[in-house]
C-alpha cells in the first residue's frame, strides 16, 4: 500500500492553490492539482533524461559508416 504525503500551504501559496480549484478553477480539489503538478514535473524529468541520452548517442548515430570499425565476435571471445 502506498504511503500518503501531507503538505501544508499558507499565505499566498494557499490562495494561489485555491484559485485553481472549485468552480472557478480547472481542478476539483487541491490534491488533484498537486498530483497534476507532480506528474508534469515527473514527465519533464523523464524528457530531460531521454534528451541527455539522445545527445550522448548523437555522434554515433550521425557518424559516417567509414568511421566504424568492423570486428569479428569470435576474435573478441578468444
Amino acid at each position: 500500500m502506498a504511503e500518503g504525503v501531507n503538505v501544508r500551504f499558507q499565505g499566498e501559496l494557499q490562495n494561489f492553490i485555491h484559485s485553481r480549484i472549485g468552480e472557478e478553477g480547472l481542478y476539483n480539489s487541491a490534491s488533484e492539482y498537486i498530483r497534476d503538478l507532480v506528474r508534469r514535473d515527473y514527465e519533464r524529468e523523464e524528457a530531460r533524461k531521454w534528451a541527455w541520452l539522445r545527445n550522448e548517442l548523437k555522434p554515433g548515430m550521425e557518424a559516417d559508416e567509414s568511421e566504424f570499425v568492423k570486428f569479428d565476435i569470435e576474435d573478441i571471445l578468444k
